[in-house]
């Protein structure tokens, strides 16, 4: 019975062994899969803001020519009723 207890605990600590092994490759797995997703997520975020900046930009330019012109207008209603 010696022999028979001598290779049921062999066969235990190779599955424990196993299991560790088992686990770290998990736990390894799901660092670099969650460090993918905060990658793909990150990139989508700066692709949004990027986005929003631009339309922020146009937006900019279009109320700086509008208020140019605004000003222009302005100046010229000035000029035609101080004579």
């Amino acid at each position: 019975m010696a022999t028979g207890d001598k290779w049921r605990s062999a066969a235990v600590n190779a599955a424990k062994k196993a299991k560790a092994a088992a686990d770290r490759l998990l736990k390894a797995l799901r660092t670099k899969a969650e460090t993918a997703a905060r990658r793909r997520k990150l990139k989508q975020r700066l692709e949004t803001t990027g986005r929003v900046l631009r339309a922020a930009g146009k937006a900019a330019v279009v109320a700086a020519v509008a208020a140019g012109v605004a000003a222009g207008r302005a100046e010229l209603r000035r000029k035609k009723k101080k004579p």
